[in-house]
């Protein structure tokens, strides 16, 4: 069989287990279009080497696309279509993974004043829209993929609710939002209409001027130019300057801190945070809220104040 193929088959039974499978099944077909597309048996040791190294240096992209296709390759030897796997059998030490980067507030409004460099004749709408997007990040946590995939009929802005469809655990959560962030998306929605609308409602919220919705690798070099004229560099101790990802890392951690400041049960709360960016379990959260230290001289005083309680019991 066919290499393509193969991989058909494999998203398919995975697929068919509830997963969404959007990022493998890119990576798997862009590894298929490398390789040439050969019988799977035929594929060289060689070839699978220089996907996996890519272009520039080694990083953590190596590590993802060897699990990728370890999965894979496990899959067809399991099913008969291959008899081994080409994967070297020696994995390279890769560099640490990126640190979670938490904005300031200050960083925040450059990063939204920057988004006036997008505008461009062609594309007025540019700027607004990625301002908006940016803002809808912070305001609602949501992840970038998701953010992207909302349509016009997701966001009530009335209700002040956010549907997110077929999610990275392929389940569909309701994100409430606060007024001011309802307010913004109303207001931006109203611009939104300007462009063509191929599926009315159902159009995507954020799109090109043809109305298609924006592609994840476009949205990224995008913010590539926003973060470099809001003149956030790399932290001390990294090597990559932060991303977009790292907004919705903000907003969980600015939350807790929030919460810390205003007495609330942080302990009680955080199961709620865990539902409300999606994650599975607690405990993902938990790893999620990476102590700045603002959070810790916030959690520091908490406990303080609970220690001078009990030693005036």
């Amino acid at each position: 069989m066919k290499l393509s193929e193969v991989i058909d088959a494999y998203i398919a039974v995975k697929t068919s287990l509830g997963m969404s499978f959007d990022s493998a099944r890119r990576l798997l077909g862009q590894f298929s279009r490398e390789v040439g597309n050969p019988p799977i048996g035929e594929v060289q040791a060689e070839p699978v080497a220089a996907f996996l190294r890519g272009r520039g240096a080694l990083n953590a992209t190596w590590g993802l696309k060897y699990r990728i296709l370890s999965g894979f390759y496990k899959f067809a030897i399991s099913r008969g279509y291959a008899d081994g796997s080409p994967l070297p059998a020696n994995v390279p030490k890769l560099p640490h993974q990126q640190s979670p980067y938490v904005y300031s507030i200050d960083e925040l409004r450059r990063l939204l004043e920057a988004t006036s460099a997008l505008h461009v004749n062609d594309t007025p709408l540019q700027a607004t829209m990625y301002r908006s997007l940016l803002i809808l990040l912070y305001g609602s946590g949501l992840r970038i993929g998701e953010a992207l995939n909302l349509n016009l009929r997701d966001v009530d802005v009335i209700e002040r609710i956010i549907t997110v469809r077929d999610t990275k655990f392929f389940k569909t959560r309701l994100v409430p939002i606060g007024p001011k962030l309802a307010a913004k998306l109303a207001a931006y929605i109203q611009r939104r209409r300007e462009l063509p609308l191929p599926l009315g409602d159902d159009s995507r919220l954020f799109t090109t001027k043809t109305g298609r919705g924006w592609p994840y690798p476009h949205v990224i070099t995008l913010f590539q130019k926003v973060r470099r004229v809001a003149g956030i560099a790399c932290a001390t101790g990294e090597c990559r300057p932060p991303r977009i990802h790292d907004i919705r890392h903000t907003a969980a951690v600015h939350r807790v801190i929030a919460w810390y400041r205003t007495g609330r049960d942080v302990q009680h709360l955080l199961p709620r945070l865990a539902t409300y960016l999606g994650h599975i379990d607690i405990k993902s959260t938990q790893r999620y809220l990476h102590m700045t230290s603002d959070l810790l001289q916030e959690a520091s005083q908490r406990f303080a104040k609970y220690a001078q309680s009990e030693n005036d019991s």
